[in-house]
C-alpha cells in the first residue's frame, strides 16, 4: 500500500509540473470523468472525517470550511483552510478542502499542489486519487488520470464512477480493448447505469464503429431520456454515418439539458460545425464563435492588449491579427488574408502572428505585412496565445483573431474567391525539388499523405487504414513521393515488401518542422493525395492539384461536393467512416485516368 501511495504522490507531483501540447478545438464525443470533488456525497464524507478529528477546535473550523464549499463560497473555504494550515500544516483534511476550493475557482496549479499534500497526509487517499484523476482528465493528461482512477478503483471496485472514469482515461489513451473490458464487467453488475452505456458508445466511436455505438447511446437514452451527453454523442455517431440532418436534431436536443457549462460549450461548438456541414454557412459562422467559450478547456485565452475588431471599416487602419486553432486551420483561414490586405488599402498596415514554422512562408507571401511568431502554451489546464515579438501595441487601431473575418468575408460557399493560390513557396527550393523529382524517371509525381498503421485515436476513424491504399499504389506509370510527417518506416516497408511499390523518401527535409520547404516540395509534385491535415492545407494554399479524401459530414466542405478553400482540390467523399474501400477504388480510377493522359 505504501509503495502504491508513493507512486501516486510522484504522479501528483508530475501532474503539477507537466507541460502539455496545444492544438485546435475539434468536435468530439462527451464522456468525461464522473463525480465532483464538491458533491453532496463528497462533502458528507469530508464532514464525517472532520467530526472524527480529535482536536475539537479544528473539527469545528473544518466543518465551517466544508459548509462554505457547500454554499459555493470558495473564497471563504480557502481562507478557513489556510487559517487551519497556519496552525497545523499536516492537517490533511484542510489541504483537501483547500484543493477543492482552488479547483472550483480555476486555480489548477495550486489546487494540484494542495491535492498532492492531502494525498500524502490522509490515510484514506482513494477519494483524493479520484479528485486528482478528474483534474488530470480535465487537463488532457489521460495517462496520469488512468493511474489515479485505477487507484481509486482498488478501494471501490464496484463503484460505477470508478469504472466509468477509468474507461474514459483508457479510451483517451487509445487502449479501447481494455476500456471495453472494464465497462463490460461494470455493466454486468450495473446494467441500469446509463452513464456506462454512454461511455461504451464513445469507445466504439473511437474505433470507427458508428453503427455499433448508436445501439449503446440508444440504450443510455432508454434508461435516461434526458441524458444530454448521450444525445450529443449519438449526434456524433450519426455524423460518422453521414446523417447530418438527424445529427443536428440530436445536438439541439442535447443542448436543452446540458450537464455542465463545459458540456454546453462543446455542444454549441459541435452545432456550429454541423450547420457548416449542412451548408448553412452564415448561421454556422455565427455559432462558431463558441470556439472561444471560457468553459472550453482548449479555448484560447488571447493575451493581446487593445481593442478587438468587431466589424469596423478597416480602410487606412493599423491591424494586428493572430492566426488560430491548429496548424492546418492557420493555413486554411489565411485564404482571407488577401481580402483583409485589400480592405486595409495602401494606407493601412497589417501585423500577422503565425505559428513559428509558418513565418518564413507567410513573410514571403505577404511582403508588405509584418509577420511574427505567436506563442501558444498550455498552463494550469488552460490555453494561452500571445504575440511576444510585438513590443509597441499603441500603433494598432484593432486586433483580431483571423476567424473573426469569416462571417463577413466568407458568408457562403459561393463567397470564396477562385484564387488558384495565396501562399508563395521559395522558387529556388521548388526548382531544387523539381530537379530531384525528374531524376526519378517519367510519369506524374504524386505526393501521399496517410495515417500510421498503428493510429487508433479518436481521429483515426477519419483515415483509411494503410493497406487499403493498395489499388492506388498499384497505379502504373506513377512515381509516389512521401509527404507524411512522423515515423513512416513501417508503411513504406509495407508498400515495398507486400505491394512491391517504392515510395520515394525526399532527403534533407524534416516533413514536420521545415514547413517552408514542405510547401516548396508540395508545389514541385504534380498531385497530392490524402486526408486533410497541415501538409495538405499547405499544398492547397500553393495551388497544387489535390485528390482529398473526406467524410460525408466534413464541415470544411461547407455543404458542397467541392472544397471552397482551395480550387485545386477534387473531393472523394466516403459515405461513412470505416467503409473506405469504395472511396479508395474511385481514387485509384481517377489516378489511372490522370496517369494515362
Amino acid at each position: 500500500a505504501m509503495s502504491r501511495k508513493s507512486a501516486l504522490e510522484s504522479s501528483a507531483s508530475a501532474l503539477a509540473q507537466a507541460d502539455v501540447g496545444v492544438s485546435g478545438i475539434h468536435p468530439s464525443v462527451i464522456a468525461n470523468a464522473m463525480g465532483d470533488s464538491a458533491s453532496a456525497e463528497a462533502l458528507d464524507r469530508l464532514n464525517r472525517a472532520a467530526q472524527g478529528t480529535k482536536n475539537v477546535e479544528n473539527a469545528k473550523a473544518l466543518g465551517r470550511a466544508i459548509q462554505a464549499v457547500q454554499l459555493q463560497d470558495y473564497a471563504k473555504a480557502d481562507k478557513l483552510a489556510l487559517k487551519l494550515l497556519e496552525k497545523d500544516e499536516r492537517l490533511g483534511l484542510a489541504w483537501h478542502i483547500l484543493a477543492i476550493a482552488r479547483e472550483k475557482t480555476g486555480d489548477f496549479a495550486s489546487s494540484l499542489r494542495a491535492y498532492e499534500a492531502a494525498l500524502t497526509l490522509l490515510p484514506d487517499h482513494g477519494p483524493v486519487a479520484g479528485d486528482l484523476g478528474r483534474l488530470a482528465f480535465r487537463m488532457n493528461m489521460p495517462e496520469l488520470a488512468a493511474k489515479f482512477f485505477a487507484h481509486y478503483r482498488l478501494s471501490r471496485p464496484d463503484d460505477v464512477e470508478g469504472a466509468n472514469n477509468l474507461a474514459c482515461a483508457l479510451r483517451e489513451l487509445n487502449r479501447e480493448s481494455e476500456a471495453i473490458e472494464v465497462l463490460k464487467a461494470a455493466l454486468n453488475a450495473n446494467p441500469e447505469a446509463p452513464v456506462l452505456w454512454n461511455t461504451l458508445g464513445t469507445v466504439l466511436c473511437n474505433i470507427g464503429d458508428g453503427a455499433g455505438s448508436i445501439v449503446f447511446f440508444d440504450e443510455a437514452l432508454r434508461l435516461a431520456p434526458d441524458f444530454s451527453k448521450a444525445y450529443h454523442n449519438r449526434a456524433f455517431a450519426k455524423l460518422d454515418l453521414g446523417d447530418i440532418e438527424s445529427a443536428l436534431v440530436d445536438c439541439e436536443a442535447a443542448m436543452r439539458n446540458p450537464g455542465s457549462p463545459e458540456d454546453l460549450a462543446m455542444m454549441q461548438f459541435a452545432r456550429a460545425t454541423i450547420l457548416l456541414a449542412l451548408g448553412r454557412v452564415s448561421e454556422g459562422w455565427d455559432a462558431y464563435e463558441s470556439r472561444f467559450s471560457p468553459a472550453l478547456t482548449d479555448a484560447p485565452r488571447f493575451q493581446i492588449p487593445g481593442v478587438r475588431w468587431s466589424g469596423q471599416d478597416l480602410k487606412g487602419k493599423s491591424l494586428m491579427i493572430t492566426t488560430e486553432q491548429g496548424l492546418g486551420d492557420e493555413v486554411m483561414f489565411a485564404n482571407m488574408l488577401p481580402d483583409i490586405v485589400e480592405a486595409l488599402g495602401p494606407d493601412g498596415f497589417l501585423s500577422l502572428a503565425v505559428e513559428r514554422r509558418l513565418a518564413p512562408l507567410f513573410a514571403r507571401s505577404f511582403p508588405n505585412v509584418e509577420v511574427t511568431a505567436h506563442r501558444t502554451v498550455a498552463y494550469e489546464g488552460r490555453v494561452f496565445r500571445a504575440a511576444p515579438h510585438i513590443e509597441n501595441w499603441d500603433r494598432f487601431d484593432y486586433w483580431a483573431a483571423i476567424g473573426d473575418f469569416l462571417p463577413s468575408l466568407r458568408p457562403s460557399a459561393e463567397a470564396f474567391p477562385k484564387r488558384p493560390a495565396f501562399l508563395q513557396p521559395d522558387p529556388a527550393r521548388v526548382a531544387h525539388w523539381k530537379a530531384q523529382l525528374e531524376k526519378l524517371g517519367p510519369g506524374p509525381k504524386v505526393g501521399l499523405l496517410w495515417k500510421s498503421l498503428k493510429l487508433n485515436a479518436e481521429r483515426a476513424r477519419q483515415f483509411s487504414p494503410f493497406h487499403l491504399w493498395e489499388p492506388v499504389l498499384h497505379t502504373p506509370g506513377v512515381v509516389f513521393v512521401n509527404l507524411q510527417y512522423g515515423d513512416c518506416d513501417e508503411e513504406i516497408a509495407f508498400a515495398k515488401q507486400e505491394l512491391g511499390v517504392e515510395i520515394w523518401q525526399p532527403e534533407g527535409i524534416d516533413l514536420k518542422a521545415d514547413l517552408d520547404d514542405v510547401a516548396a516540395l508540395c508545389a514541385a509534385v504534380d498531385l497530392v493525395i490524402g486526408f486533410s491535415n497541415a501538409t495538405i492545407n499547405l499544398a492547397g494554399a500553393v495551388g497544387t492539384p489535390i485528390f482529398m479524401l473526406t467524410g460525408a459530414s466534413s464541415w470544411t466542405r461547407l455543404g458542397t461536393d467541392y472544397y471552397p478553400w482551395y480550387p485545386s482540390v477534387r473531393c472523394f467523399v466516403t459515405e461513412q467512416y470505416g467503409v473506405w474501400e469504395p472511396t479508395m477504388g474511385r481514387v485509384a480510377e481517377a489516378l489511372r485516368d490522370l496517369a494515362a493522359s
